[in-house]
């Protein structure tokens, strides 16, 4: 009897996750030698699979976010911009490119704009699944694009797909905790919520001579 009731236990805390893949985020490319690799993003698809994962959570393609989206946070002359801009016509944009910042650490490539949308559409798409209580949660490898500022690429990100899933759940939610865990300073998502204090944000990073250079001990908010 102990033991099945731990079971039933075990079955009534079973969590529902929602993943989101697109199978071409493994085809875009920064460039030779660039240390961004959305091809690893296709790896970890591959070990999902082969480990056979897949089947403990339900599969998504994300959706292509749209410029209206986007600007929910981004400024609507950084998200044309990125719209229009290609490998072919970016010397007729010098002014944009130093004033968006893209250039040698957010480099302009081939399906740039593409690449953007299906990132942010994983993020909002699983946001949403959250608000509607249909997930307990959500995984999207292709985010997590935490530099990206209002108007400003930055740290190889361009659009902050962080940012609109924390607008998505404020939706819903009286107030979001966001915990970053990578290595650099989380400055672009607690720029965008620096004043609200209906978002908190969490940076374990390294810092000291290190990129972005912020994210002190003192800092508070």
């Amino acid at each position: 009897r102990v033991h099945g009731r731990l079971y039933l236990n075990a079955m009534a805390s079973k969590k529902s996750v929602s993943y989101f893949y697109n199978g071409e985020i493994g085809n875009f490319f920064y460039g030779q030698g660039h240390p961004m690799k959305p091809h690893r993003i296709r790896m970890t698809h591959n070990l999902l699979l082969n480990y056979g994962l897949y089947k403990k959570m339900e599969i998504y393609r994300p959706h292509h976010a749209s410029d209206l989206e986007m600007t929910r946070f981004h400024s609507d002359d950084y998200v044309n911009f990125l719209r229009l801009i290609t490998p072919d016509n970016m010397y007729e944009y010098s002014r944009q490119l130093q004033r968006f910042n893209v250039g040698e650490d957010c480099p302009v490539f081939d399906g740039l704009y593409e690449y953007c949308q299906i990132s942010s559409g994983g993020s909002i798409a699983g946001a949403m699944k959250l608000n509607h209580k249909q997930s307990d949660i959500a995984i999207n490898w292709a985010g997590g694009l935490h530099h990206a500022k209002k108007s400003e690429a930055s740290g190889f990100c361009y659009i902050n797909d962080i940012v609109l899933g924390i607008l998505e759940l404020l939706k819903h939610h009286e107030r979001v905790l966001y915990i970053d865990i990578d290595i650099h300073h989380g400055d672009g998502v607690e720029e965008a919520f620096y004043t609200s204090n209906r978002v908190m944000t969490v940076s374990f990073h390294k810092f000291g001579e290190y990129f972005p250079g912020t994210g002190d001990l003192r800092d508070i908010g």
